[in-house]
């Protein structure tokens, strides 16, 4: 903690920059999300621009994380907590993003094949 009238006005300006900075990666996520001219990938919201989107998510939730919550300054064991997070977010990302190329889940639409509507239903 600050215990002098610089140490406080120093944290101040760190806490107004990590707010600017966290304001600007809202715009630009929303930006990404709606505006054409950012659009990434294929005309509309797609998987390239989720994937940017999660992406300025991660930075925005490791700043609050590491400055606002003050666990930049915790012990070594919050660091392997913190990888193992950022390991589960890239995982989740990864999983969602295998959603659309998962071909038992939409199969053949022409044959009626798939996990969800299968050529050849079982009777009990």
């Amino acid at each position: 903690m600050a215990d002098s009238v610089e140490e406080i006005k120093k944290a101040q300006k760190l806490y107004i920059l990590i707010g600017a900075v966290l304001f600007t990666f809202t715009v630009v996520t929303v930006a990404v999300a709606t505006q054409p001219w950012l659009d990434f990938g294929g005309h509309g919201f797609d998987m390239a621009d989720m994937t940017i989107g999660l992406l300025i998510a991660s930075v925005k939730a490791t700043l609050v994380g590491a400055i606002f919550m003050h666990l930049n300054h915790e012990k070594k064991l919050i660091y392997y907590v913190f990888g193992l997070g950022i390991i589960l977010a890239l995982a989740l990302m990864g999983l969602t993003g295998f959603h659309y190329i998962d071909p038992l889940e939409y199969g053949n639409a022409l044959e009626g094949t798939g996990f969800f509507n299968p050529a050849n239903p079982v009777d009990d």
